[in-house]
């Protein structure tokens, strides 16, 4: 489904009765990337998954989609569809949109789930490298793209999970540059939103991969234990629904129907 939103399109897709659940892909994928949960859960709840600004079918809004601006259109969406109180799933770049959006509306999230994301800004480091990664997606977007979708799972995973990657890279390849760029400064400027998980009076579940290439596994895992919110841990990268499929699936699917 399309809607349009600011002289723009917002492409959605809306399968299954009961409870609202929201599914937010990740920087360079789209919400094509829950086809093998969404069958698994749609019997029982309404399954929402939208593709992001500058990702998918969905337009760009300038040259900085910041998580804010992510996060309103989200919520234009949900309130198209008179959606109230809703779970929402987010993996990666999508987590922390589902974290700004539980900033803005606390009261409308029965929960939220981190997949493969954390409510801590970057650092330094993390920025530069964010600078690093727009100037090579300037100089060659298909170099920077094969190399980042590849570098999400690891060295020893490539091999065994080449169809996925495969499949990933060809629906990363028809972004644009605008969109791609955009939400890479986006990322690069968001704000720590740490408290808001701490805060939010709902339901919280946050899943990691134990040798994730982008997020600092040990690190992390602390941060989380200081917070006072518990972790679950697969093995493998930064791809847990691809990587983990069947566990992964098992842990959500309790989630939501907590």
């Amino acid at each position: 489904m399309i809607l349009e939103y600011k002289d723009i399109p917002i492409f959605y897709t809306n399968q299954g009765e009961g409870g609202a659940v929201v599914l937010l892909h990740g920087f360079l994928e789209t919400s094509s990337m829950w086809k093998h949960l969404i069958p698994e859960i749609e019997s029982q709840h309404n399954i929402i998954a939208i593709d992001l600004l500058g990702h998918g079918q969905t337009g760009c809004l300038g040259y900085i989609h910041t998580m804010e601006l992510m996060a309103e259109a989200v919520a234009f969406v949900l309130d198209y569809l008179k959606v109230e109180k809703f779970f929402i799933i987010g993996h990666s770049m999508g987590g922390y949109v589902a974290l700004a959006l539980a900033e803005s509306f606390p009261q409308r999230i029965k929960g939220l789930c981190l997949l493969n994301s954390t409510p801590f800004a970057d650092s330094p480091e993390r920025q530069s490298n964010r600078d690093r990664a727009i100037k090579a997606v300037k100089y060659n977007p298909q170099s920077f793209i094969t190399m980042a979708i590849a570098n999400l799972f690891g060295p020893e995973k490539v091999s065994q999970f080449a169809e996925e990657i495969e499949l990933i890279k060809l629906e990363a390849m028809s972004l644009s540059l605008q969109g791609i760029i955009a939400a890479l400064e986006g990322m690069k400027i968001r704000k720590d939103r740490s408290h808001v998980l701490e805060q939010l009076d709902a339901h919280k579940m946050v899943l990691l991969g134990r040798n994730d290439p982008v997020l600092e596994y040990v690190i992390l895992k602390s941060k989380f234990d200081a917070l006072g919110i518990d972790s679950v841990d697969f093995e493998g990268g930064h791809m847990t629904y691809i990587e983990n499929i069947r566990e992964f699936t098992y842990k959500l699917k309790r989630f939501i129907e907590k």
